[in-house]
């Protein structure tokens, strides 16, 4: 086996140094075989891998076994393959065997590029579709209300704005369960207690199922708090109800269900991408028709749908699934055809009851300026800056403005009073949140709200925001964003 195989095999001590190799080694690497012996393998590993290459060192060295691990090694003209070990240590040496995989990840990444090409097809078909409606309502109303104004009939226009605002907020909707299912729409994860959560929205499940089918909860005592976003909990646990209420069209029982949930080494590794641990259990079951396997593996997937044309967008799982796995969960779907289905919803455990907060928002019935603070808004869209300073002069605010990172840091960089900074995370230059951490440098008691459509680095507002940061998501009614400043004003 040694002579034959094309298997890397080898032996060696402690310290990663080469004692022995076979043939296979220069076969698949060019290296000739005396150069390897008294070689150290780290050596020869990619500098990405070495890290985790010592890590396996050591768990050989308490005894136990290597099994599927994969790291990069570098052949004699400087290209790397990628390699599956399988190691022992006995009597102080270790003994591996690892097997080339470089084609079949090439494969494999391939077959996943093609999977999403496929997937970015459905979606960018789907959005154009649901999009250019939206805008049309938005743009139909407010064309109408413009000859409406011209005409000198401004008697009706309200209902023409209603229509519009209606639009732009199913607008906003849609892009916030996109960015969900991509993982990254920014959250504001805070410790919530699900059963009260789940009580709170009784009345409005009820009226949403109707009364044809009986709904039942069940939760349990003692349950854990788990970290997350209570509004997107809210959405999904909605969303949920809504698809058991679709496929029980004559009537049946929806149960809600919690419980606490323990998901062992064995059950993760089975899974992927599920941490072992502890989690709070969300569980919604139908009595209704059903999903074949089929159905099931493809529920997840943006814009697919198994509802009539325009009955459904295909977004409702799919956020659920991007809201669960950003807040460090995961989702599983259990159904059979003509016997119901029932939803899993786990969110890791929160480990400091103490902490866990109210889940609705305190409503703020004053919210103008005290002493005419003064707010810096930085933004590089003028008709969203423009929206915003307008709002601080009605409030009572001194409003000063900037489009970009440099001539706002000059701003806070000069002498002057300024209050709160008010900034959007994306901006030419430098970013928001580089501004940010450079006026605190004159500035170290200096409040900062962030605006925010899309942030990659603030997809969890806990860690991105400091003592005195807050976090706003776009777009935001203007009401909230005045809630939010008199709140931050210590008022």
């Amino acid at each position: 086996m040694w002579r034959l195989s094309s298997d890397l095999m080898s032996v060696s001590d402690a310290r990663g140094l080469l004692l022995a190799v076979n043939h296979a080694w220069t076969g698949l690497l060019g290296w000739p075989e005396d150069k390897l012996v008294a070689t150290n393998v780290l050596d020869l590993i990619h500098p990405d891998d070495a890290d985790a290459v010592r890590e396996q060192m050591a768990r050989l060295e308490r005894g136990e076994r290597t099994l599927d691990f994969e790291s990069r090694l570098r052949t004699e003209e400087g290209s790397f393959r990628r390699v599956s070990w399988t190691a022992a240590a006995e009597e102080g040496l270790f003994y591996s065997v690892g097997r080339d995989v470089t084609a079949q990840r090439d494969i494999e990444d391939r077959l996943r590029q093609s999977q999403k090409m496929e997937a970015i097809g459905h979606l960018t078909g789907g959005i154009a579709h649901d999009f250019n409606n939206l805008l049309q309502g938005i743009t139909g109303s407010l064309d109408l209300v413009t000859r409406r104004m011209t005409q000198g009939r401004s008697g009706d226009v309200h209902r023409f704005i209603s229509a519009a605002m209606t639009s732009a907020n199913r607008a906003s909707a849609l892009t916030h369960r996109l960015l969900a299912f991509s993982r990254r729409q920014p959250l504001d994860p805070q410790p919530v207690k699900a059963n009260r959560l789940v009580a709170s929205i009784e009345d409005l499940l009820r009226r949403t199922i109707g009364e044809r089918i009986e709904l039942e909860f069940v939760l349990a005592g003692g349950l854990w708090p788990t970290l997350c976003d209570a509004n997107q909990l809210e959405n999904a646990i909605l969303n949920l109800c809504i698809n058991a209420r679709d496929a029980m069209p004559d009537g049946g029982k929806l149960t809600i269900e919690t419980c606490n949930a323990h998901l062992d080494g064995q059950y993760a590794a089975s899974v992927r991408d599920v941490r072992p641990g502890q989690y709070v259990c969300i569980c919604v079951t139908d009595t209704g028709t059903g999903m074949s396997q089929d159905t099931i593996s493809r529920a997840f997937d943006p814009f697919f749908t198994t509802k009539p044309l325009g009955q459904g967008t295909g977004l409702g799982l799919s956020m659920i699934y991007g809201f669960a796995r950003q807040s460090e969960g995961y989702a599983k779907i259990y159904s059979e055809l003509g016997k119901g289905t029932t939803v899993k919803l786990y969110l890791p455990r929160h480990r400091d009851p103490e902490e866990v907060v109210e889940t609705s928002p305190i409503v703020l019935e004053d919210n103008r300026a005290e002493q005419g603070e003064t707010i810096l808004v930085i933004e590089d869209d003028p008709v969203v800056r423009g929206l915003i300073v307008e709002l601080l002069d009605e409030l009572g605010y001194h409003a000063i403005e900037a489009k970009d990172g440099p001539s706002a840091l000059a701003l806070l960089q000069a002498e002057g009073r300024i209050d709160l900074l008010v900034t959007d995370i994306g901006l030419p230059g430098l970013n928001g949140r580089q501004v940010a951490d450079a006026a605190r440098v004159k500035r170290p008691d200096l409040r900062v709200l962030f605006m925010t459509g899309y942030a990659e680095n603030a997809t969890l507002a806990n860690g991105f925001l400091e003592y005195g940061m807050e976090m706003i998501t776009k777009p935001f009614p203007m009401d909230v964003l005045a809630q939010r400043l008199t709140k931050m004003m210590g008022r």
